[in-house]
């Protein structure tokens, strides 16, 4: 009996050890930031448990593929949480977050990408740390993109006050219920008024990705970017509202 707790007892200190050894190892991958080229266009994809992965997915490998493509300004892709702990989407994958914005130790963020998450027409918008940061961040960033529900808390940070913007199709309703002074465009895949973009979501983040490519890069760019990743492309074709 002794012996076999005392093995007991080794295999319990020898798991905490390797568990240790894990979290440590994964506090470590944590503070790996991403290696970033110069004279690119910034692009932060703020993220939380919930998030969904396509609005996430989706205008990231855009973005990211246009490191690929000669002749233009291309874009660093990472992602900003609050805090540099593992998130989990609602999907089940979990993401290592390159900066959090609590310490502030990110770098100056041109284009803002706010995915939709499972609680952004509940918890949360009670965020005050993070709807602050994302008031305060935009002020200062060339584009303010969101897919999906991420319009809630856009707007939630009072940014959509004097813009047309968009949302999940189904979520419109709801939308305006919460936000009934906001000029809400149905029926269409994405909205762009001033420096703000916002996407219906799901697949059709895509979409939205490629239009702010097209704006920034031209047709062809964005054809190639949507011809790499086997997406047909053709703005004409896509039903969307540009406010001049």
């Amino acid at each position: 009996m002794r012996l076999s707790s005392s093995i007991g007892l080794i295999l319990i200190v020898f798991l905490s050890c390797q568990e240790a050894k894990m979290n440590q190892d994964m506090k470590e991958q944590k503070h790996h930031k991403p290696v970033l080229i110069k004279d690119a266009y910034n692009v932060g994809f703020l993220i939380m448990d919930g998030v969904y992965n396509t609005e996430l997915t989706a205008p990231y490998d855009i973005f990211q593929h246009t490191k690929f493509r000669q002749g233009i300004k291309p874009m660093n892709v990472f992602c900003v949480a609050q805090t540099l702990d593992v998130v989990t989407s609602f999907e089940g994958m979990r993401i290592i977050p390159d900066y959090s914005f609590t310490n502030g130790d990110y770098p100056k963020i041109d284009i803002l990408v706010v995915p939709s998450a499972e609680h952004h027409l509940d918890s949360d918008l009670e965020n005050e740390e993070m709807i602050s940061w994302i008031k305060k961040t935009s002020e200062k960033c060339e584009f303010v993109t969101s897919h999906c529900d991420g319009a809630f808390v856009l707007a939630k940070a009072g940014i959509l006050d004097n813009v047309a913007s968009t949302t999940f199709p189904s979520d419109i309703d709801a939308y305006k219920k919460m936000y009934p002074e906001l000029n809400v465009i149905s029926d269409v895949l994405f909205v762009h008024d001033d420096k703000y973009i916002t996407s219906a979501g799901g697949a059709k983040s895509f979409e939205a990705a490629l239009y702010l490519c097209e704006h920034l890069y031209g047709k062809k760019i964005a054809e190639s970017l949507a011809g790499g990743l086997v997406i047909d492309w053709d703005l004409d074709e896509v039903k969307h509202l540009i406010v001049e």
